[in-house]
């Protein structure tokens, strides 16, 4: 099978290459593992053919997000999130995961519960993920972020002035205590 035009130069390069002969990078540095050196040469010989890497779905676009995981405080009206059973100071931390686009799960670091909303709206700590756990993100128009149930659209995490947690079916994204500020 004949190489295409635009690969040989790539092959020439590789052969050609001072660093692959004396066991050496042109910079003096040892040579790098295999693996990082076949990388090197898929790259290269992808940027020299002028190939696409991967083509991807346009409903693909938001897969970049997937996996990266925020550590966070959440407060509300200067509260920090912490329910009584999530966590054993206030002052814990909570790990927000994209699980779709636009929507997240919130892990109690120090508690290794996740935070779930039950069908009449009240706030627990699960030990296994489930789809009680997801929550969309929402960013509002004032920079807060709201959490509303994914699986039940219209309940949202809510914190009472005194730091308890209220009940998602007593409140609305227009209430004050739906509206967390998430900080580092």
């Amino acid at each position: 099978m004949p190489l295409p035009a635009a690969l040989l130069p790539a092959l020439l390069l590789g052969l050609l290459w001072p660093g692959a002969v004396r066991g050496r990078s042109p910079s003096g540095r040892l040579p790098a593992g295999p693996r990082q050196r076949r990388w090197d040469a898929a790259l290269f010989a992808r940027s020299v053919a002028r190939l696409p890497a991967e083509r991807r779905d346009a409903a693909r676009d938001g897969d970049y997000l997937l996996g990266i995981k925020r550590l966070r405080r959440l407060y509300c009206n200067g509260t920090p999130f912490c329910p009584p059973d999530l966590c054993f100071s206030c002052a814990g931390l909570l790990e927000i995961s994209p699980v779709e686009r636009g929507v997240v799960s919130i892990f109690g670091v120090r508690s290794g519960l996740f935070v779930a909303m039950n069908s009449k709206g009240k706030l627990y700590g699960s030990a296994h993920f489930n789809d009680e756990c997801k929550f969309k993100e929402i960013l509002l128009p004032n920079n807060y972020n709201a959490y509303e149930s994914r699986i039940y659209p219209g309940m949202y995490i809510a914190l009472s002035k005194n730091g308890r947690t209220k009940k998602g079916n007593k409140v609305s994204p227009t209430m004050t205590v739906t509206h967390f500020l998430p900080r580092i």
